[in-house]
């Protein structure tokens, strides 16, 4: 049988409410007696019921995270920050994964709600009108980690992913480079579209570099679509010796896909990754990235989720993390 409260409480020679008091970590109770409860909950084995503290309480300690794929290695960085920071503020973690399915989404959006969660994380490259629509209908605080609404309406974490692409692009623009390819995610998101699209086609208008549309490949961030999109670099006549790509799974594909023709990287092409997970230093020559702080935006979207869910003041609802390219044996 399930020792409860009261068993502990009898055991004790004490109500259940000093019991509650100790188990709550409430000064409110005598040294002596606090060691004499510990010693009893210790002795019968007694686990506090997670669910009845929630129902008095109404809170359960607990958060729900929306992943896309916890397999990518991008958001399983992300996951690790928002769980330590978690596991710190003591709140235990649900984590699913969405697979990038709206309807999915929503889905899991309700039955974390419906689990009672005292606060959400949510993560898609792809938000529209319809998502917002539900955030503001949740009874709880939600928090984007990675992506932003299109008008910075949810709170959210992030970098800036145009500045980040203008960089890099000016980069390559300052070694002499003019045709540069930029191999992207899925051209509707709006991170993709309104963001690093825009941040490349700045950088070369300020050189002078005509846009061209055939430099613009559409991937999904994954290794087969990077091989794809090599694929498509050597359909050009005028080939780019440049390319930036959005992520590094995609990166690896591309620089497969250029090495299984014989050329070399980064000698006939430079290659600048995003994100820089671990892939980045696995592949031989190792990608020059742009340091996407992961971690960092998951533990920060975490700490400011605490701080809407215990009413703190706010300053900052929508946080931009610094980013960095970090230059290695793809590139000269």
């Amino acid at each position: 049988m399930n020792v409860t409260i009261y068993d502990v409480a009898r055991e004790a020679n004490v109500s259940m409410a000093t019991v509650s008091r100790v188990v709550n970590g409430n000064p409110n109770v005598k040294p002596s007696t606090r060691k004499k409860v510990l010693e009893v909950i210790e002795r019968l084995g007694y686990r506090p019921n997670a669910v009845a503290r929630g129902l008095a309480s109404k809170k359960t300690t607990t958060v729900g995270v929306i992943i896309p794929d916890i397999s990518n290695i991008f958001y399983a960085e992300l996951a690790r920050g928002i769980e330590d920071i978690a596991t710190m503020y003591n709140y235990n973690i649900i984590l699913s994964n969405s697979d990038q399915n709206k309807e999915k989404e929503f889905q899991l959006l309700n039955s974390m709600l419906a689990k009672q969660v005292d606060g959400l994380i949510f993560m898609s490259a792809y938000l529209t009108e319809e998502h917002l629509q539900e955030f503001k209908k949740s009874p709880v605080p939600i928090v984007l980690a990675g992506s932003s609404d299109d008008q910075s309406e949810m709170p959210s974490v992030k970098i800036d992913y145009g500045k980040a692409v203008y960089e890099a692009i000016q980069w390559f623009i300052g070694k002499g480079h003019k045709r540069i390819a930029f191999v992207s995610g899925p051209l509707h998101e709006p991170a993709n579209q309104k963001e690093k699209v825009a941040g490349y086609r700045k950088a070369l208008e300020e050189a002078g570099i005509p846009f061209d549309e055939e430099l613009v490949i559409e991937g999904d961030y994954t290794y087969d679509s990077g091989i794809e999109a090599a694929d498509k670099i050597f359909e050009s006549e005028d080939k780019p010796t440049a390319i930036f790509v959005g992520s590094d799974e995609m990166a690896l594909g591309v620089m497969h896909g250029i090495q299984d023709r014989g050329y070399r990287v980064p000698e006939d092409f430079e290659i600048i990754s995003s994100d820089n997970t671990r892939l980045a230093v696995m592949i031989r020559p190792k990608l020059s990235t742009v340091v996407q702080p992961l971690y960092d935006i998951g533990a920060v979207a975490m700490r400011l989720l605490t701080k809407y869910m215990n009413k703190e003041d706010v300053d900052n609802h929508n946080v931009i993390l610094p980013h960095h390219i970090e230059f290695r044996q793809s590139t000269k």
